[in-house]
């Protein structure tokens, strides 16, 4: 009796199911981001302050920090496809609650549980999928499937997400971008649930194991000092750059007249740039600089350069568009030294890589809460000057904390050349 095969259909290696998930993933990630860059100017407009609006996001933040964290043993446990449904649903919940009862009457007490429940769709369904590419894509090309899900990922949050607002908010306002938001969010969720399939993944009986591999998440961190390290690296990577919507669009607005289709253009070009150059700083980094090396000089110090460079550009060149989009670019291309931290922490803890791969997303989830939240405390104090030097700070800290990340093969040739030079310096004083 003759075993029939069934081949699977692939597009350059990659299962076609995994090529519709990015797809996927691009159309829910645009729906997710419709507001960001534009939310809180709005917010404050219609008569929140902007500790208010800040303490908003925050809450948000924190709800995606846990939920990116819990993402992927959840995954484990019950497989992707409920999971993305179950960030879906969550999503959709809280956009239609939010709009409906919070935004439009003006309630900021139902404003902040709805935007909180919001806060779980994105990382339950674009991080499962993510798990899922990981089981599905042949080892060989991994990494560029990875690669293609963070392009999906950003082209749709950042690129799309700040376009199409920035192409429509004349025509349908606010309000009916945000109901456009819903549309995004279904027609992907839609998508990417029908293409995903739980395979061998969701298992019963792995509870224990997987819960296990939950706690090792911290307990690595005290295994492993330099996966903390990593970790708070990466909180900093997107703690700056995503706080600038929350305040920054106000000030350029108020001080210099830029309006807010200028500076959605502005925010998407920056991304686009990003996206762009995330395909070539990896190679230049395993190529010359090395990973640590450009996390610690073009991602960490560049970007608290950048910061401060942003802030300055409206003074010297007033209210020139041009200018701020050069800016935007070069901020976009700086921020892509950030890219090689989740080889340097995994390779940090190569037994563990599973569990230092938690810290780091949930040190990009935090920045979601820790951002909106230095906002909301010292930009009444200290205003927008010196908010942004507390952010280009924490980039500069970076820089320093990047110098503890030395991989083991750095170390012992560090060691080697120590050696040496003692040698040397006895031979000399031989003489």
């Amino acid at each position: 009796m003759k075993t029939i095969t069934v081949v699977e259909r692939s597009i350059g290696s990659l299962p076609i199911g995994v090529v519709w998930g990015f797809v996927a993933t691009l159309i829910f990630m645009a729906g997710d981001g419709l507001e960001h860059a534009w939310l809180s100017p709005y917010l404050i407009e219609k008569g929140l302050t902007v500790q208010q609006s800040a303490t908003l996001f925050a809450v948000y933040g924190g709800v995606l920090a846990v939920a990116s964290y819990f993402s992927g043993v959840l995954t484990e446990m019950w497989g992707p496809r409920k999971v993305m449904i179950i960030g879906m649903i969550a999503w959709l919940v809280g956009q239609v609650l939010f709009i409906q009862y919070g935004l439009k009457q003006n309630n900021y007490a139902i404003m902040l549980p709805t935007y909180g429940i919001r806060g779980l769709g994105y990382p339950l369904f674009c991080y499962s999928f993510l798990v899922w590419v990981t089981y599905r894509s042949p080892g060989r090309i991994l990494a560029t499937a990875v690669g293609l899900f963070w392009a999906s990922w950003s082209g749709g949050l950042y690129v799309v997400g700040s376009f199409f607002p920035a192409l429509m908010l004349p025509k349908i306002g606010y309000i009916g971008l945000l109901w456009s938001a819903v549309i995004w969010v279904f027609v992907g969720g839609l998508v990417g649930v029908l293409v995903v399939k739980d395979d061998a993944m969701g298992q019963a009986g792995n509870g224990k194991e997987k819960l296990k591999s939950l706690i090792s998440g911290l307990t690595i961190c005290m295994e492993q000092p330099k996966v903390a390290i990593g970790g708070v690296v990466r909180i900093i990577n997107s703690t700056g750059i995503g706080s600038l919507p929350i305040f920054f669009p106000l000030y350029l607005k108020s001080k210099y007249g830029f309006t807010t289709e200028q500076w959605l253009q502005v925010w998407g070009t920056m991304w686009f740039a990003n996206i762009i150059f995330n395909l070539i700083i990896p190679y230049i980094s395993d190529k010359w600089l090395g990973w640590r090396k450009t996390i610690m000089w073009l991602g960490s110090f560049g970007m608290g350069i950048m910061l401060l460079v942003l802030l300055y550009t409206p003074q010297i060149f007033g209210s020139s568009f041009l200018a701020l989009n050069i800016v935007g670019i070069i901020m976009g291309i700086v921020l892509c030294g950030f890219v090689p931290l989740s080889a340097l922490v995994t390779s940090m803890a190569p037994e563990k890589k599973g569990s230092a791969m938690a810290i780091v997303s949930f040190g990009a989830g935090m920045s979601y809460f820790i951002a909106p939240a230095i906002v909301g405390a010292f930009i009444g104090l200290i205003g927008v000057h010196g908010v942004m030097w507390i952010f280009a700070g924490m980039y500069f800290l970076g820089t320093v904390l990047m110098h503890f990340m030395k991989l083991p093969s750095e170390e012992r040739k560090t060691a080697k050349n120590v050696r040496l030079q003692k040698q040397s310096d006895q031979g000399h004083t031989g003489f």
